[in-house]
């Protein structure tokens, strides 16, 4: 990516619009502090236009009303546009923030378009409507768009999380406001082209780059019929609290602090090698990353050693240097957030196994050295507050039922791992912790089964055909007794 990125419109009903006003989002490197792009900064008139054009496409437009094939054709050409793109949207992604390019190709390009294709193969085999037999006759049971939906999405996946709301929303016959981080928006204007590109019809898709302030009266606007947010807790629960005003349905996609569960009979060559890339993956600005290690003591000293050595050898630096495994993080604020609870942690006694401050050499640039702390209180706010950033904990356990118990003891639930040599021992593991998403003796985000939380990661279900019903209202049509399909 060369020289300053300019937007001047807004995508707004499908077709590029003048902002309402003149306010600018102007895009920082947080490899170089250097402004990389400027776009217009949505304003509650935008929102507005775009939700008036949302409401009349899905009152009185086709879309809602074509056939869920003609929908497939239209979201398969938008599928396979930003595959087309997919080296474009990882760099473009990557300048924006700091995601190692090496991870931005295949997760933040072609996983959204894993997506995309998930989802039609969703919608493919869905039952729109069915014929049951009810206690007193039969009934034709229809599966129905939604209606107006906002999307909501982060700067940590921007495209990954845009598709795991647009791929259903489309797919389902519900328009869509998408709004884009102000920290990440120029990927979304090659969403836009692609989208115009693939069909759509006018007013189906708005796509607003904005603050917060802007998002919440997004989120609020009696337009709006459903609401999907990917973010922080804090975030989550205003979103909910402003949707409940009117009853709005919400998915919600939250935080985390996931416990990756290491039994003493667990290969530990192939856990720390997988631990070492699920704890510290996008620069550790993930929600499902393994950022508790729990080792048992009889193996805990070894644990440590190896897991001190890889994180150590990790390269930072320049995010689009194919070689680089930690990059810069976002901005200067989430730098400090990080530093400030690595300062933290060795306040509350955790030991600082390596890293801790500023990677020497990259002192411009807000990078934050790969840091993992040993002899972790599970207690303590280092080990249960979200850092979102390169920092993990190591906590010994004495045994199992301890494990599980520590794992367990957490206000999130979003995701977690168990590694052993018996995948049946960790099968029953998997099935005793509160989270929505677990792994044995791997990690990884499967777009094809549901992706959720428990308890405050969130409400709701992305991916599978769960994730796909957040965007339908079911309705049941009693027939008259003895009705009898034609």
């Amino acid at each position: 990516m060369t020289g300053v990125v300019e937007h001047g419109e807004l995508f707004i009903g499908g077709a590029w619009s003048a902002p309402a006003g003149d306010a600018v989002i102007e895009v920082v490197s947080p490899h170089t502090e250097q402004v990389i792009g400027r776009v217009p900064h949505a304003a509650e008139a935008d929102v507005d236009r775009a939700v008036a054009a949302a409401r009349r496409a899905f009152d009185e437009g086709p879309w809602p009303r074509t056939s869920p094939a003609e929908r497939i054709a239209v979201v398969r050409r938008i599928k396979d546009g930003l595959a087309a793109r997919a080296r474009e949207l990882a760099e473009l992604i990557t300048s924006q923030n700091g995601s190692p390019i090496s991870w931005s190709v295949p997760a933040q390009a072609y996983g959204p378009v894993a997506i995309w294709d998930a989802y039609i193969r969703v919608a493919e085999a869905h039952p729109f409507e069915e014929l049951r037999d009810g206690a007193f006759g039969r009934a034709l049971v229809r599966s129905e768009p939604a209606g107006v939906v906002a999307a909501v999405v982060p700067w940590n996946v921007p495209q990954f999380a845009a598709a795991s709301k647009l791929a259903p929303a489309l797919l389902a016959g519900c328009t869509v406001v998408l709004k884009p981080s102000p920290e990440t928006p120029l990927d979304a204007y090659v969403l836009a082209e692609v989208v115009r590109e693939a069909g759509l019809p006018e007013g189906v898709l708005s796509i607003l780059p904005a603050d917060r302030g802007t998002g919440a009266y997004l989120v609020g606007h009696p337009g709006v019929d459903k609401v999907s947010f990917t973010g922080s807790v804090a975030a989550g629960r205003l979103v909910m609290a402003s949707a409940a005003r009117t009853l709005k349905k919400v998915t919600l996609e939250l935080g985390g602090k996931s416990a990756a569960i290491v039994l003493p009979d667990a290969d530990l060559d192939r856990t720390v090698r997988s631990l070492t890339t699920a704890a510290y993956l996008n620069n550790g600005q993930a929600c499902i990353a393994q950022t508790r290690i729990l080792a048992p003591a009889s193996h805990y000293e070894e644990l440590a050693e190896r897991l001190t050595a890889a994180v150590a050898a990790l390269p930072v630096g320049d995010p689009l240097d194919p070689g680089t495994a930690v990059g810069p993080l976002v901005t200067a604020r989430q730098r400090q957030r990080s530093l400030d609870y690595i300062a933290l942690a060795q306040e509350e006694g955790a030991k600082l196994l390596t890293g801790g401050g500023v990677p020497a050499g990259l002192e411009r640039g807000w990078y934050v050295e790969p840091t993992l702390f040993g002899d972790v209180d599970n207690s303590s706010r280092i080990a249960q507050e979200e850092v979102f950033g390169p920092v993990v904990c190591l906590t010994p356990y004495q045994d199992e039922e301890q494990a599980v118990r520590l794992a367990n003891d957490s206000e999130f639930g979003l995701s977690g791992s168990v590694w052993t040599a018996d995948v049946e021992r960790g099968l029953d593991v998997a099935r005793r912790i509160r989270t929505g998403t677990y792994a044995v003796n791997t990690f990884t985000l499967d777009c094809g089964v549901p992706f959720g939380g428990y308890k405050q990661s969130g409400v709701g279900r992305e991916f599978g055909p769960e994730g796909f019903a957040e965007y339908l209202e079911t309705k049941s049509i009693v027939l008259p007794k003895g009705y009898t399909a034609p």
